[in-house]
C-alpha cells in the first residue's frame, strides 16, 4: 500500500510533458502532471513515484494534512509553514 501526502502545485512548465513544481510539506520537488492535465497552480495532488496522480481539494488536502500530524508523521510546526508559504515562491514560474 501507497500512502500519500498532498502537494500544491506552485508552478507549471510549458514544455512537451507536463512537469510541474510541488511543495511537499516545505519540500520543494518536480513532478509529472499528464495524469491530472486539468491541474493549475495552487491545486493539491497527491503524488506517486513523481507523478501527480489525482487532484484533491483545500479541504481534503488540510483534512490529510492534519491526519499526518496527528499519527506523528509530520511536525505541527513543519505543516504550518508549509500552509503559511509565500505566495511570492507561489507565483513565480520556475520554469
Amino acid at each position: 500500500m501507497c500512502v500519500g501526502v498532498p502537494c500544491r502545485i506552485l508552478s507549471i512548465g510549458d514544455g512537451p510533458m507536463p512537469m510541474g513544481r510541488i511543495d511537499v510539506v516545505g519540500q520543494i520537488q518536480d513532478v509529472c502532471l499528464a495524469y491530472v492535465p486539468e491541474a493549475k497552480v495552487g491545486d493539491y495532488v497527491l503524488i506517486q513515484n513523481g507523478f501527480a496522480m489525482s487532484l484533491l481539494t483545500v479541504e481534503e488536502a488540510e483534512q490529510s494534512l492534519e491526519t499526518w500530524v496527528d499519527l506523528g508523521m509530520v511536525e505541527p510546526e513543519i505543516l504550518a509553514q508549509a500552509k503559511g508559504a509565500d505566495e511570492a515562491v507561489l507565483a513565480r514560474s520556475i520554469f
